[in-house]
């Protein structure tokens, strides 16, 4: 840790800098490991951290018994929230996942995950992230942990009634509700408002009812066919949307994903305002919901061997017109951008499920550090796309961005010139997956997250030492190849 005394890495203050962990010492440990994760990011502390002593210490604070997990998300989330306050506007996107773990002696505190007749072992998070309307991830809001500790096989009928006899505490629909209500204060003491993005998970009767009350905007998939108040009485939500007329279609870019081909879809679409019935199972008292319904539709363009794209979507935020509705469709798959968060997370850059710590709370502590590096990596990977002319120095240091430079030069093709000028972050992302290995030539797509991930840590790892370099050395500066100016960076 010794050479990261003299760093100041703003990102990794900003992040954690604000956490309450009873003793400044162990805020600036915390800062110093999430400096040191999103220069070489992965599972295992050992392949983070080179040098034995480093090892021991990132050990030693991750079990130390007064280092909690809360009050790190409580500044994550902060600052993340804080950043949000420059955005027109942000979702608040939360999903599930789990993390497959190893515990061959069974001591780890770990709980099942997967399917109970496999075995798995690890452990349950719900996750819950901010994007800008644009879809660039911002940063984590909130974390909800838990193992499963007392699962047990049982059919779809005995697990039913079970669930129905079950209050809503004893489930683990609790866990998405305590991660919206962390969400939703940390929006609300600073005055953001979010639009909260769910999938189908979350067409549950307390869920929708929780997003009903906490006065932000939300945008959730039906999963279920559900009764809606009528003329005629009730009917279900499908039937009464076929009565409406087809308000307009248009053309949606879809991105890949699993089981799914990217392509661009032809989305045929109606809406209105409904009234849900939520039924309780135990007494039979119904809770009615307005909202609006959007369906919208693949018609004609379903690759061979699909499922055309239909999707029944629910929002507070008023749909009166078509634009309205696309808005909300659009809005819906930002919701993709959790997905790309978790594959970043678990099994690209940061490997987290290789971990090989001792105890589910020090697993917790690292997996939630390595979690806002993810995200760092996709905000970065998203921004070069979606904003390709934004200046590079909005995102990368000084001395990361002198690094990027040195190094570039080293692989630059005999067609290039690479100007003293500070790039865009296009190019400066494109050059870092160049140095990561990136050469286009597999896919053709723009660079990926562990391609990106591979040549930041060699930026990183440069500009520590120039930083480093400089910093002992004051005069070393009018060195022309170390001078900000000379490189059009100024200081």
């Amino acid at each position: 840790m010794r050479i990261l005394e003299g760093l100041h890495f703003g990102w990794a203050t900003e992040t954690f800098g604000a956490a309450k962990l009873g003793d400044s010492r162990r805020s600036l440990r915390l800062v110093k490991l999430g400096a040191r994760a999103a220069m070489n990011p992965n599972g295992k502390i050992s392949d983070t951290f080179s040098i034995p002593a480093e090892q021991q210490g990132a050990y030693d604070f991750l079990e130390n018994k007064h280092v909690q997990l809360s009050p790190i998300i409580a500044a994550v989330g902060a600052s993340t929230v804080a950043r949000c306050s420059r955005q027109q506007k942000v979702y608040s996107i939360i999903d599930g996942s789990s993390l497959g773990l190893v515990d061959g002696l069974g001591g780890k505190g770990f709980g099942s995950v997967g399917a109970l007749v496999k075995g798995g072992v690890g452990l349950k998070v719900i996750s819950s992230i901010a994007v800008a309307q644009d879809g660039t991830p911002i940063g984590l809001l909130d974390q909800q942990w838990w193992c499963r500790t007392k699962a047990k096989r049982r059919n779809k009928k005995q697990k039913r009634a079970e669930n129905v006899k079950r209050s809503v505490k004893d489930k683990e629909t609790q866990h998405w509700l305590d991660c919206m209500s962390e969400t939703q204060n940390r929006a609300d003491a600073m005055n953001v408002r979010l639009c909260f993005l769910l999938d189908r998970e979350a067409d549950n009767k307390d869920m929708l009812l929780h997003l009903s009350r906490t006065g932000h905007q939300f945008i959730v998939r039906s999963s279920w066919d559900r009764n809606v108040e009528s003329k005629d009485g009730h009917k279900h939500l499908r039937e009464l949307l076929r009565e409406e007329p087809v308000y307009g279609s248009y053309w949606l870019d879809v991105a890949s994903g699993p089981k799914r081909q990217g392509r661009s879809s032809h989305m045929v679409v109606r809406y209105s305002a409904v009234v849900l019935r939520l039924k309780e199972k135990n007494s039979g008292r119904i809770s009615k919901m307005p909202v609006w319904a959007v369906w919208a539709r693949e018609h004609g363009t379903t690759p061979k061997g699909e499922k055309p794209l239909d999707w029944l979507l629910f929002t507070n935020e008023p749909v009166l017109r078509m634009e309205d509705a696309r808005n909300v469709v659009l809005g819906y798959t930002r919701r993709w951008r959790i997905e790309e968060f978790h594959k970043t997370w678990k099994s690209g850059e940061c490997n987290v499920e290789q971990t090989q710590l001792r105890s589910s709370k020090a697993v917790m502590i690292w997996a939630t550090v390595l979690a806002t590096v993810a995200l760092r990596t996709e905000r970065l990977k998203q921004l070069s796309r979606s904003e390709p002319e934004l200046p590079a120095d909005s995102e990368l240091t000084r001395y990361e961005l002198l690094a990027l430079l040195l190094l570039k030069r080293e692989i630059k093709k005999q067609n290039e010139t690479i100007t003293d000028d500070v790039p865009p972050l296009s190019l400066a992302v494109r050059w870092i997956a160049e140095i990561g290995g990136y050469t286009g030539k597999s896919s053709g797509g723009p660079p990926g997250s562990i391609t990106i991930r591979r040549g930041l840590e060699r930026v990183l790892l440069v500009a520590l030492a120039l930083e480093s370099y400089d910093k002992s050395s004051p005069s070393s500066t009018d060195d022309k190849n170390l001078k900000p100016k000379a490189r059009g960076i100024s200081k």
